[in-house]
């Protein structure tokens, strides 16, 4: 049955457009909980925010679902973020990164964790502050 779930989950974010976000947002519980490196919520309210806000950020963002791991109540994808920034169309950049979902009994995401590096995969890329990412990064290392 998780399967089932996880399909569903999986064809909503790889199909993800500005006007399917309702859809997205249906397969949680109304009191889901939702966290990445710059949220922390919960209901869909602001869950439907949190996309909704991506789609104003960038261009095109699409997901791309790499690995699925399933067990009991639980799933973990493994997915790679393709997008532009407003500001340099034409240069598509990715970020990897996986999510852990929870599923309650009815099959609603209740719990949506992601977890990816935001310096490497996303301040590293910016203009300006890249290259001070990169610099602390090298001066960091043995």
């Amino acid at each position: 049955m998780l399967k089932l779930h996880t399909q569903a989950v999986i064809h909503q974010f790889e199909s993800l457009t500005l006007d399917s976000i309702d859809q997205l947002v249906a397969l949680y519980d109304s009191q889901a909980s939702f966290k990445d490196p710059f949220n922390e919520v919960t209901g869909h309210p602001a869950i439907r925010r949190i996309f909704t806000h991506m789609f104003s950020q960038v261009n095109h963002p699409r997901f791309h679902i790499k690995d699925i791991i399933e067990q009991n109540s639980q799933a973990c994808l493994s997915w790679e973020f393709h997008f532009e920034f407003k500001s340099s169309p034409d240069k598509t950049q990715t970020i990897k990164g996986c999510t852990w979902f929870v599923f309650n009994e009815s099959g609603l995401i209740i719990s949506h964790r992601d977890y990816w590096d935001a310096a490497e995969e996303l301040y590293e890329k910016l203009p300006y502050l890249g290259g001070l990412m990169k610099w602390l990064k090298k001066k960091a290392q043995h």
